[in-house]
Formats: C-alpha cells, sequence, structure tokens
C-alpha cells in the first residue's frame, strides 16, 4: 500500500528535475552560448566556463601588487631565508583553512559575501563588512594602477634614457643627485634625493607637503585614472564570461615577465650579493614575535582571505568542483609566487647597488617606493632600458586588473545577489551595474589623484586594508566553525565532493584542531601583538596630524568592522520576532532558504525547496 505514494513522490522529483533541466536548455540556446564552452548549471548566475578560469581569476585576484613589493621587503627585514619558517607555518596553519572555508561557503550556496550568511543570519554584517572593505581597497588601488599607466606612457620614449634620469630637469631640485650626471657631486654629509624619487613625487604626483594640503587635481593622473576604469569596466561587462577570458593573459603575463626580468637580472654583475641580501637566513630573528606577526599578516594580506572576493570567484563554480584541489594548489602557487618575484626584484636591485657603490639596502625601500622609486631607477641602468621598463609597467597593470576585477565584482555580485529590485531593474542589462558601480569609484578615486592623494592612499593602505581584514577573518572563521558548526561545514564539503580529500585536509578537517583552535589562536595573536606595537603611520618623515591618524584612520577601520555588530544589533531589533532569547536563538540557526541555490542539489543535499512565506 505504502509502495505507489513513495513512487510517486520519486516521478515527481525526477519529473521536477527533467523540467528544470529543460528549461536551462532552452535558455542557453537563447543566450547563443559559444560551442566548446561547458553549459552554465546556474542559468541566472552564469558559471566559469572552464576549470581553469577559475585557478586563473583566484591566482589572479591573490597575486597582487603586495607580492611585488611587500613580501621581498618584509623577507630580507625579518631575517631573510629564515622568515620563510614561520611564513609557511603561518600558511597552512591560518592561509588554507580560511581560504577553503571561504571557497567552500561561496561553491555550496551559489552565493557572494553577503548571501552566504544565510548560514548563521547574525553574522550577516560580515558579508556588509567585506564588501565595504573591497570598495575601499578597489578606490584606491585603481589609483596604484593608473601610476602604472602613467609610467607605461611616459616609458615609450625615443631619448637613449628613461624621462626619470639625470637631474637636469625642470622640476629636479638643488638636492637632487644622480651620478649618471655630468661633472655630478655630493658633499660630506649632504641630504640628497634621486633622480626618480623627484620624478615620481614632484613631477608625476606634484605632490603637497601634506594631508591637509590637498592642491587642485593632477589632470593628467585623472586621465590615467579614467584610462584604468575603463579598462576594468569592459572586463566585468559580461560579468563571469568576460572575466573568465580576461584572466587567460592577465595571470599569466606577469610570470613571464618575472621570468625574463629573472633571466635578464641574475647575469648582471652584482646580482649575487642582491639574492644573497633577500636571503641570508638571520636563525636569531626567530626569537622576535614581530617576524610571526609579520609571517601572518602577510599570509592574509596576500591570499586576499576576508576579502569577500574568495567567496564571489567561488560562488561561480559548478556545485561538483572539487574545492579541496583549488584551496590546496591556489595558495601555494600565491606564495610561490612572492617567492619566486623576490628573486627577480632582489637580483636587478643587487646589480643598482654594484652600479652605485651603494650596499643592497641602502637601494631598498618598502611599498610603493620600491616600485615606483627604486625599481625604475634599477631599470633605468640596464641596456634597452625602454624596453624593460615597458615590460616592467605593462606588467604592474595586469597585477592590478587581475586583483582588481574581483574587488569590484564582490560589490557587484553582492548588490545583485542581495536586492531583487537590482535584479528586477538590471534584467537583461547587467552591464549597467558594472558602470554605475566604475563612475562611482572613479569619482570618489579623485581624492588620491590631488597633490595630497600620496598621503590619502598610504592612510586607507595601512588602516582600510590593514587590521580590518584580521578581525574580520577572526570573527568569520569562529562564525563558522562554532556557530554554524564545523560538522555541518564539512557535510557540505562532502555532499559537494564526496570523500576525495588528501592527507592534509584529512588531519586538519576531520579532527578540528586546526580551524577551530590553532587558526584562531594565532589570528587573536597577531591582533594582540598589532595593538601592543601600534604607532601611527608615517610617509617617509612626514608624520600624520592627529585628526588623519587616528582620526579618520580609525573610521575607515570602523566603516567595515562596526558593520558586523550594527548589522547584529538591526537584525535582532527589527528582523526577528518573540521574546529575546527566542530572536537571538532564530538569528544563530540557518535561514530556511540557505543551502544550494538549484533545487537537484538541495535535494542531493537533503534540504527541501524553501517557499517563501507569501506563496504558501
Amino acid at each position: 500500500m505504502m509502495a505507489q505514494p513513495l513512487l510517486s513522490v520519486k516521478d515527481e522529483l525526477k519529473t521536477k528535475q527533467d523540467e528544470l533541466k529543460t528549461k536551462q536548455d532552452i535558455e542557453l540556446r537563447e543566450r547563443g552560448q559559444a560551442e566548446g564552452e561547458t553549459e552554465d548549471e546556474n542559468v541566472e548566475r552564469g558559471n566559469w566556463s572552464r576549470k581553469a578560469e577559475f585557478i586563473l581569476s583566484c591566482l589572479g585576484y591573490a597575486v597582487g601588487l603586495g607580492n611585488l613589493w611587500r613580501f621581498p621587503y618584509l623577507c630580507f627585514s625579518n631575517g631573510g631565508g629564515a622568515f620563510l619558517i614561520p611564513y609557511v607555518i603561518m600558511l597552512f596553519f591560518v592561509g588554507m583553512p580560511v581560504f577553503l572555508l571561504e571557497l567552500t561557503l561561496g561553491q555550496y550556496a551559489s552565493q557572494g559575501c553577503i548571501g552566504v550568511w544565510k548560514c548563521c543570519p547574525l553574522f550577516k554584517g560580515i558579508g556588509y563588512a567585506m564588501v565595504i572593505l573591497s570598495s575601499l581597497v578597489a578606490i584606491y588601488y585603481n589609483v596604484v594602477m593608473c601610476w602604472a599607466v602613467y609610467f607605461t606612457f611616459a616609458s615609450f620614449t625615443a631619448l637613449p634614457s628613461l624621462p626619470w634620469v639625470g637631474c637636469m630637469n625642470d622640476w629636479n631640485t638643488e638636492t637632487c643627485y644622480d651620478d649618471r650626471d655630468v661633472n655630478a657631486t655630493i658633499g660630506e654629509n649632504a641630504t640628497v634625493t634621486s633622480a626618480s624619487d623627484e620624478y615620481f613625487s614632484i613631477y608625476t604626483l606634484e605632490k603637497s607637503k601634506g594631508i591637509d594640503d590637498t592642491g587642485p587635481v593632477v589632470w593628467k593622473l585623472a586621465l590615467c585614472l579614467l584610462l584604468a576604469w575603463v579598462i576594468v569596466f569592459f572586463t566585468l561587462v559580461k560579468g563571469v564570461k568576460s572575466v573568465g577570458k580576461v584572466v587567460y593573459f592577465t595571470a599569466t603575463f606577469p610570470y613571464l615577465v618575472l621570468l625574463i626580468l629573472l633571466i635578464r637580472g641574475v647575469t648582471l654583475p652584482g646580482a649575487s650579493e642582491g639574492i644573497k641580501f633577500y636571503m641570508m637566513p638571520q636563525w636569531e630573528r626567530l626569537g622576535n614575535a614581530k617576524v610571526w606577526k609579520d609571517a601572518a599578516t602577510q599570509i592574509f594580506f596576500s591570499l586576499s582571505a576576508a576579502n569577500g572576493g574568495l567567496h564571489v570567484v567561488a560562488s561561480y563554480n559548478k556545485f561538483h568542483n572539487n574545492v579541496y584541489l583549488d584551496a590546496s594548489i591556489i595558495p601555494l602557487m600565491n606564495c610561490g609566487t612572492s617567492v619566486f618575484a623576490g628573486f627577480a626584484i632582489f637580483s636587478v636591485l643587487g646589480f643598482m647597488a654594484h652600479e652605485t657603490g651603494k650596499e643592497v639596502k641602502d637601494v631598498v625601500e618598502s611599498g610603493i617606493g620600491l616600485t615606483f622609486i627604486a625599481y625604475p631607477e634599477a631599470l633605468s641602468r640596464l641596456p634597452i632600458s625602454p624596453l624593460w621598463a615597458v615590460l616592467f609597467f605593462i606588467m604592474l597593470i595586469t597585477l592590478g586588473v587581475g586583483s582588481l576585477v574581483v574587488y569590484v565584482e564582490t560589490t557587484i555580485t553582492s548588490l545583485h545577489d542581495e536586492f531583487e529590485v537590482i535584479r528586477r531593474l538590471l534584467k537583461g542589462r547587467r552591464w549597467i551595474l558594472p558602470l554605475v558601480v566604475c563612475s562611482l569609484f572613479y569619482l570618489l578615486g579623485l581624492l588620491h589623484v590631488t597633490q595630497s592623494g600620496i598621503y590619502w592612499l598610504a592612510l586607507q593602505d595601512n588602516y582600510a586594508a590593514g587590521v580590518s581584514v584580521v578581525f574580520i577573518g577572526l570573527i568569520e572563521l569562529l562564525a563558522v566553525t562554532y556557530i554554524y558548526g564545523f560538522r555541518n561545514l564539512i557535510q557540505n564539503i562532502k555532499t559537494m565532493v564526496g570523500e576525495r580529500s588528501r592527507l592534509y585536509w584529512m588531519s586538519m578537517y576531520f579532527t578540528g584542531i586546526i580551524p577551530m583552535f590553532i587558526a584562531p589562536f594565532l589570528i587573536t595573536f597577531v591582533l594582540i601583538f598589532y595593538f601592543i606595537d601600534y604607532k601611527p603611520i608615517t610617509l617617509g618623515s612626514y608624520e600624520y596630524p592627529r585628526w588623519a591618524d587616528p582620526g579618520i584612520a580609525w573610521l575607515m577601520v570602523m566603516a567595515s568592522v562596526g558593520a558586523i555588530f550594527f548589522y547584529m544589533v538591526y537584525h535582532i531589533i527589527l528582523r526577528e520576532q518573540g521574546p529575546i532569547l527566542k530572536r537571538l536563538r532564530n538569528s544563530l540557526n540557518p535561514h530556511p532558504q540557505w543551502g544550494p541555490m538549484l533545487e537537484q542539489h538541495r535535494i542531493e543535499a537533503g534540504i527541501s525547496r524553501y517557499v517563501p512565506t507569501e506563496e504558501k
């Protein structure tokens, strides 16, 4: 008597799946999807056409300008080769667990960094914090890219040398010194500035005396910034499909240029001294807590975790994509790129030290100074210097595009997924949203191309994308492993990929020791040490006024981190009903809509179809 009803249920489910598949096929044909590409599972949102597109997008997002300027500097300033020990430890115990966690949530729910928090509605503010953070980063990150665009144009010169060579130009000051100038002399204990420094600071940026001396917009940079945003817009115009095509170039070209620079660099006189300085181990430094703090911080930033972008790129994966494999390959390739880039950079800086008669430590600068002052000067000393300069700055642009498109797509995807009114307005015209976002970010970025722009950029880089990322990452890790539940996360992974885990992932996730205890402990250690060691930032010898740091600086931090706690209060008071304990309990349990987006995958996960209250 029971067989017939059970059979009917199975038949009904099969019929629903067949109807859904037929509907998807029709919509795919209407879109005219190109032959040879894998069909989309999710017609509304789209999927990566090929596995390689996802890998390259993740790699392009994680491998950014920081790999080029930040890691090599941290390495030689924190014990050389010895720094690799805490760096690798932090990779396995902090970086890879958070990386897998974010890929899992995004792929399982096919949602961006806001939508995934249906798994624990009280912490949905983490998603908003990530969107705010990604937006703040995108605004200033593209300014760095616009500098690279400007230097690329400047490098196309018919002169025997590059425009930042020599001190005989109109913008040079009396303190400018370049040993290649005829009759160049320098007095004992004299304060001098390099020709490349003055070209960047005085001619390119038209740098003012401080953050409170705003000055006018530097229009040559404003035009380069406009071009940079146009590039980003056309990369994003067709969503995941256009991004997937562009990353074949943006994620691979930097490796080609770095390889060329490395081959050329190691053949130059003095290169061995630069590499020795970069990797010479100072084992005694391992006892310094700051070294371990810097290693953990660099892993977090290098992998671009807690920015929301990993959720977004994973949300376009097919449901059964092997996240174990992705979370193994991408972090290792990213960190390998950092080490590899260091050899390419320091071999050339060793040559520069040899040419100028200085020690390597005297020609190395951190951050922006390494990219736009020290390294351009080193390039100017190479034979056929314009060629090397063009290659280097085009590489910077491709690195910037690879990271920037994911930062911007994080904002776009989150707005599209979260607000139904936007989806209704943009149906069939999704390109309007990238246009609006890119235009808005361009206007907001104009502050950074005023004469005080570099002061604002340094402030934003240190605070908006600094401690905020680590703090958001800690709350995310605790919310997922303890509130949503470590076992639930494991079950989500099993639903998608089965038991295809390797030894590392088995030891980490089937014991839970690393994601539940070791990783939170290490991140907490980083935050505690950061506040103990806290000092207001400086830009060279310039000290920020107190209204800027800590004033505006910590407002930037609270703009993202504060969203987490603001949303908690908002959700409990306005989104839930009943006594306070019931509201809190409901907020900590998964929303009925949580789970895979497509019905056939919800059936696989054993989750019934979500029916909104108004449809019941």
